[in-house]
Order: structure tokens, then sequence, then C-alpha cells
């Protein structure tokens, strides 16, 4: 996680590793600033849990587990980043045929370590690829379409704030740890 800039908007709890993003900037910094925040808070959510925690879909009857979160998550970073900023394929890690539930579903017996290393590396690889984009304009096709810069970085905030509110109730329900 970033290094802790002066505490403001989000929180006053000095523990909290994430660094906030910054109350005036340009667009580029905002958003991606924005991306890293909500990243980190994934992971802020998972810290400290042991394996079958993390693997628990701790709110019956959904099969949505942390983990299962951080596997949708690496996919997600992979099919956006890659295919609009490099021009590569959409290409499943853990849903063969794309079938995105399977990051889910499977995370009951799914290898911790690979899944959150995994996640690390595509974040690492999308940080790259938008650090060498021109500009926020930049264009791109993923799946027949064209998107932008700019609607990627806003459409990742949005996936990973609605993930970060699931995986907020999920770890509230395993250990009682609530928070930001």
């Amino acid at each position: 996680m970033g290094a802790n800039r002066d505490r403001g908007w989000n929180d006053t709890d000095m523990s909290d590793p994430r660094s906030n993003p910054p109350l005036e900037a340009d667009e580029l910094t905002t958003l991606t600033t924005f991306l890293d925040f909500n990243r980190d808070t994934l992971a802020l959510k998972c810290d400290g849990l042991t394996h079958d925690q993390l693997r628990e879909c701790a709110v019956p009857p959904s099969s949505l587990s942390l983990l299962g979160i951080v596997r949708h998550m690496a996919e997600v970073e992979r099919n956006w980043f890659r295919p609009v900023l490099a021009g590569e394929e959409m290409q499943a890690i853990f849903a063969p045929d794309m079938n995105w539930e399977a990051a889910f579903l499977d995370a009951a017996t799914a290898d911790v370590d690979e899944a959150f290393s995994t996640w690390q590396a595509e974040c690492d690889h999308s940080r790259a690829l938008v650090a060498a984009a021109p500009a926020l304009e930049t264009r791109g096709r993923r799946g027949g379409e064209w998107f932008s810069l700019r609607w990627v970085l806003t459409h990742m905030i949005e996936e990973y704030a609605r993930h970060n509110g699931h995986a907020d109730l999920l770890r509230e329900r395993l250990d009682g740890t609530t928070g930001q």
C-alpha cells in the first residue's frame, strides 16, 4: 500500500496505511490515486485473515468471498487495461472460457498466495500501462468497442468501490472488523 499522506477527508486513524487522494490535483492524478486508494482498501479488508477466512463465503447464500473478490479483480485489471492500452486480447486468469463467475466459485480451493500475487502483478502492470499512456483521451478496443483511458479509470474506481462494499460486509461477518 502507498505511503501515508496528510490525513484528511477519509479518517483520522493513523494506523490506516492507505494514501489519501490529494484534495487538489490534475485529473489523471485524481483518478489514479482514487483507484490506488480503492485497491489498497481491498488489500486492507483482507489483511490479517487466515487463508480459510479469505476463502469463506461469509454471507450465505452468496458465493462471495474475499478471496473470490481478489481473484475477480485480477481478472478485471487484466481485461480492461491490457486490451484498451496494450491492444491485447481478453484472456482469463482464473475464469476458464471467460466465465467470470469461476473466480468466485473456485475460491474455496484456490491458492491464496497465487491469487494475491497475481492480483498485485496485474495492478502493477495496469499502473505501468497507465503511466505510459500519452493522455486520458488515449483509446483502445475491448470486445469490439472503443474505450478511453478516462472511461476505464472511472469504471475501475466504480468496480472496486462496489466490491469493497461487499468486502466490508464479508469482513465484518468474519471477524467483526468494520471501517472504511
